[in-house]
């Protein structure tokens, strides 16, 4: 790729003109103007590992690379305009140089490029957001009287900069293989993007009523202690956590045995915390569109609203998560089907007692789980749906 012949005909740098590279409303900009504070340039240049070099221009210019194409990966990546100030280092160069070579090479188109500095971009800015808010800032305070942050900062940053670092690439190489297999293991091309998936979201009651009541500290440890909770028993039964809303989780699974075993857990650990508001949960089973890491379609939308109408401290889930938990056996048809079953297993018992042998019929099924029909009712912008209720077996669920 070349510079654009505009910029490159005289070889000077264009001037900065906000009008033709503005950053777009909707947009979110992660990082600060460039600064001229000595500590912020000296843990600058600790962090990123090289000095202050390029201008944007130039930048692109070394990297062969247009300043059109330049301008898009480095918004998508979620870098603020900066004119033609001097902020740019090697590495900046060398990361548009990669981006590029793999569409020169074909192996990305240039819209699959933009949208991998996209989705790299706000996952490691929300990452870089929280260490700093978080985690950097309750280790700097100040050891000693008369000691300022900024002095201890620089050599914490210096002794923690390379462990986070193997760190964040063991993670990440860990979820690229668990996703990788996830899409072997697909049944075909078509199910790689559009998959059949339990798709549910798990919301705090009351929670907007908490937030006038709460000191904002207090709010803030609740929805961690929440966002904490949730995103373990998620992981630890075979689920994804696709994202937090601070008062809401969106989560899914391959299977809806996984899910519902993941939604009672949920409440059941809510129950357990008195701190807790009470929890509600709606799940549904369906097609989902999967793109950079979030889940979109009708079955989303559905999980959601089954979400408003739950009850409290309860589960609902659509039509086509029953007939899946069915199917797999996870759950009766009926509660009368399923104490039919136990009753003829009891009969065959009996009657192999009275003629002096041992019954060698099956066991009635182990149902993990339970489900009530609840009243059909209106679901905004998807028509009419019967909602589920779901219950481990042998527990009585409320009433909507």
């Amino acid at each position: 790729m070349t510079v654009d012949d505009t910029a490159s005909g005289a070889g000077e740098e264009p001037p900065s003109d906000s009008s033709v590279h503005a950053t777009p409303h909707h947009e979110v900009d992660h990082t600060a103007e460039p600064t001229d504070d000595p500590l912020a340039i000296r843990l600058e240049q600790l962090i990123l590992g090289a000095d202050r070099r390029y201008t944007p221009f130039q930048a692109a210019r070394t990297a062969g690379v247009s300043m059109d194409l330049a301008s898009r990966f480095w918004r998508a990546m979620g870098f603020a305009d900066i004119g033609q100030a001097k902020a740019l280092t090697e590495a900046d160069v060398l990361a548009l140089r990669r981006l590029a070579g793999l569409v020169e090479a074909g192996l990305l188109s240039e819209p699959m490029a933009i949208q991998v500095a996209r989705s790299t971009g706000q996952t490691t800015a929300r990452l870089a957001e929280w260490q700093i808010d978080s985690f950097l800032e309750g280790l700097t305070e100040p050891p000693e009287p008369g000691m300022t942050r900024t002095e201890v900062t620089y050599p914490l940053v210096e002794l923690l900069l390379p462990e986070l670092e193997e760190f964040l690439v063991y993670v990440w190489r860990r979820q690229l293989a668990a996703a990788t297999g996830r899409v072997v293991q697909a049944a075909d091309d078509e199910e790689m993007f559009d998959r059949r998936l339990a798709v549910g979201f798990a919301d705090l009651v009351g929670f907007t009523r908490l937030t006038r009541r709460l000191e904002e500290e207090a709010l803030g440890e609740l929805v961690e202690a929440f966002e904490t909770t949730a995103a373990d028993l998620v992981a630890a039964h075979g689920g994804r956590l696709i994202k937090t809303l601070g008062d809401e989780v969106l989560f899914a699974a391959d299977d809806a045995g996984t899910a519902a075993e993941i939604a009672l857990r949920l409440v059941e650990a809510m129950a357990q915390n008195e701190t807790m508001p009470a929890l509600r949960v709606g799940i549904a089973f369906g097609t989902v569109t999967t793109r950079m890491g979030d889940v979109f379609g009708t079955t989303v939308n559905l999980a959601s609203r089954l979400t408003s109408i739950a009850p409290k401290d309860a589960v609902l889930v659509d039509g086509a998560f029953a007939k899946e938990l069915t199917r797999t056996g996870d759950a009766p048809v009926s509660e009368a089907q399923a104490a039919g079953e136990a009753a003829a297993a009891a009969e065959r018992v009996r009657l192999a007692e009275k003629e002096g042998r041992e019954a060698d019929e099956p066991a009635p099924p182990r149902y993990r789980f339970g489900l009530q029909p609840m009243w059909q009712r209106p679901v905004r912008g998807l028509g009419v749906v019967e909602p589920w209720l779901l219950a481990r077996r042998g527990t009585p669920g409320p009433t909507a």
